[in-house]
């Protein structure tokens, strides 16, 4: 992959996972209509504090990877995250899914750009 579009590509999920991590403590965004399921979902998420760890890991995944320190590891990190977007969104809010598969695609690509750092890993 070419280092210019790795980095922007990289830059771009860093960012974005920065300011969806820090909505999650100060909300400059709104969820809008949630159903009934999804809600209760998010509501159990709230309320045993796992939103808050998820909201510290895309914050610091999002500095490492705009910082490119430990960028590898968070992207690997990351990507439970990514998934469980996807997921949530595909099976309780399809209606706004976007976002989901964007941050899927994005670390994907992340982690295919940081692929030779995975080498001794996968061997």
């Amino acid at each position: 992959m070419n280092s210019k579009v790795f980095m922007v590509v990289r830059l771009l999920l860093g960012l974005f996972v920065l300011f969806f991590g820090l909505n999650k403590f100060f909300h400059f965004i709104g969820h809008g209509e949630m159903s009934a399921e999804a809600g209760a979902y998010f509501g159990a998420l709230v309320s045993v504090k796992l939103i808050t760890l998820v909201a510290i890991v895309e914050i610091v995944a999002g500095l490492a990877l705009i910082f490119n320190k430990f960028g590898a590891l968070l992207a690997l990190i990351l990507m439970s995250v990514s998934v469980n977007a996807a997921l949530f969104h595909a099976m309780l809010a399809p209606e706004s899914i976007a976002g989901a598969l964007i941050l899927l695609v994005l670390n994907i690509i992340v982690l295919y750009g940081y692929k030779d750092k995975y080498k001794d890993l996968l061997s």
